[in-house]
């Protein structure tokens, strides 16, 4: 590996943790995997509406839960990756 590539996977390194951290912080919900990156919203603690609970339930012959809005109407971003060439067995040359 040469010195510009291991540089790059150094910083790599460097920058998920302090990103990750800072998704935590948010009222983000971070998902990583070798096939997608997704950042879903969360429920906020401190909402006067839900408490936290991301929503609250709704009576009837059917009760079903009505989503608050601290959270439920916000985008989710999901970046779908790339599958990764193989390496080849031979070399090139």
């Amino acid at each position: 590996m040469t010195t510009r590539g291991l540089r790059a996977v150094l910083l790599l390194a460097a920058v998920v943790p302090v990103t990750a951290a800072a998704l935590r912080a948010s009222h983000l919900k971070f998902y990583a995997d070798r096939h997608r990156i997704e950042l879903k919203p969360q429920p906020r603690r401190s909402c006067p509406d839900c408490l936290g609970a991301g929503g609250w339930w709704v009576g009837g012959a059917n009760p079903e839960m009505e989503a608050c809005s601290c959270w439920a109407n916000r985008p989710e971003l999901r970046i779908r990756l790339l599958p990764v060439p193989a390496w080849p067995d031979e070399p090139l040359f």
